[in-house]
């Protein structure tokens, strides 16, 4: 994508310095711009649904005319399942070896931000309450509310049902299908233009109300999420698509550049969609791959969160003098990958980090105090999550080949 024949990737780059300096000159009074960051989400939400409703059923669609297809759909789920279980255990090692909580006083970071009916807002789901949440009784209904878990799971039946037609009836369908997908997609081109302006103005928005005071307080914390994140981007997303795939390393890095900037400015895996497709395709991933793995992905696929969620728990813990046994830890690792199942790829506070409080036995009434910078941690943790998503489609990629 092009914005005046300069790359979109620079175009948003140039766009959040630009938006940073504003939030840094004007402070709280450049919040005045933040509506045309709002209209620029809108928009995107606007056609993200329809996409994702497409674009699976696509998918689905092709993955159904092969033999393969419950393959690559059970190993999709498992690489999603196993790089988020290692995302928790490095969120979980890094508190426990750096300790980021120690030594602070919660009274005085917290300031009387304090809220005790978070607790209330604790309880997750259970198993068989996600299975049956996951399946709608109307699918209509789940399109108009913007229920993702259930659109997907609608949309892959139904594309793997196109897939079983008679050849005949299948091509009118798939054709109808394509179609519209491709008028999506041209929408969404024409939405990418305000990108840059929509990304200034929320970047603007961000650091002129956010709160320096605060994160300079949690710094430690910050620090260390930051490098937590760096071990799970590189060496655990990096490896295995040099490892188990067709694509360099360092090629899958270059190309993922731009998606990550855009991911990083609106912390909204949904919204970065687009941009993801644009990136695995540049590195050899066939649409019927790409179309089932990426708009799945953006909404279970969340291994920023599952570092976020253990390592925040922790950091709490050891503010107020909270030992942790081995039963706490696999509490918080558990309910930390399965809470992130469903979790909506925008932005906004993390509030299963309330469910992961509570089976550790942390207390909650100091969480808004994360509440108040979580858009910076949602920014890094968005621009993980995208990067896992894309390098799941190139591993899934090799092995549909293979097949």
């Amino acid at each position: 994508m092009k914005f005046f024949k300069v790359d979109l990737g620079i175009a948003i780059l140039i766009a959040m310095v630009l938006g940073i300096i504003l939030g840094i000159i004007f402070g709280e009074d450049v919040t005045i711009i933040a509506p045309i960051g709002d209209v620029f989400i809108k928009l995107l939400s606007m056609l993200v649904i329809p996409l994702v409703f497409f674009s699976i059923i696509m998918g689905a669609q092709a993955l159904g005319q092969s033999k393969n297809a419950s393959k690559i759909g059970g190993m999709t789920f498992l690489y999603f399942g196993a790089t988020s279980f290692v995302a928790v255990f490095v969120g979980i090692v890094f508190t426990v070896l750096f300790k980021p909580g120690t030594g602070l006083n919660i009274q005085d970071l917290a300031g009387g931000i304090t809220d005790a009916s978070l607790a209330s807002r604790g309880e997750i789901a259970g198993f068989w309450d996600t299975v049956k949440g996951a399946i709608p009784s109307n699918p209509f209904k789940a399109l108009s509310q913007g229920s993702v878990l259930q659109i997907i799971l609608f949309s892959m039946f139904f594309g793997i049902g196109i897939g079983k037609l008679p050849e005949e009836k299948q091509k009118v369908v798939s054709t109808f299908i394509d179609g519209i997908n491709d008028v999506l997609v041209w929408m969404i081109i024409k939405v990418m233009w305000l990108a840059p302006f929509g990304v200034m103005c929320l970047m603007a928005s961000s650091v002129g109300t956010f709160g320096y005071d605060i994160l300079f307080s949690i710094g430690k914390l910050f620090i260390v999420y930051i490098l937590a994140l760096i071990v799970v981007t590189f060496p655990l997303f990096g490896g295995m698509v040099q490892f188990f795939s067709k694509v360099p390393a360092i090629k899958f890095f270059k190309e993922m550049v731009t998606p990550q900037i855009f991911a990083l400015s609106t912390a909204s895996s949904l919204a970065t969609l687009p941009l993801n497709y644009e990136a695995v395709d540049k590195m050899g991933v066939k649409k019927s791959v790409a179309s089932f793995v990426l708009p799945l992905g953006a909404t279970v696929n969340m291994a920023g969160n599952a570092v976020f969620n253990p390592l925040v728990t922790i950091f709490f813990a050891q503010m107020y003098g909270i030992e942790l046994g081995m039963s706490q830890y696999i509490a918080i690792a558990i309910t930390s990958v399965l809470g992130a199942v469903g979790t909506a790829g925008v932005p906004g506070p993390s509030l299963l980090a309330v469910a992961v409080f509570m089976v550790a036995g942390v207390p909650v009434e100091a969480l808004p105090l994360i509440f108040g910078v979580d858009r910076i941690f949602d920014m890094l943790r968005t621009a993980v999550n995208i990067t896992g998503d894309a390098s799941c489609a190139v591993v899934m990629e090799r092995f549909e080949e293979e097949d």
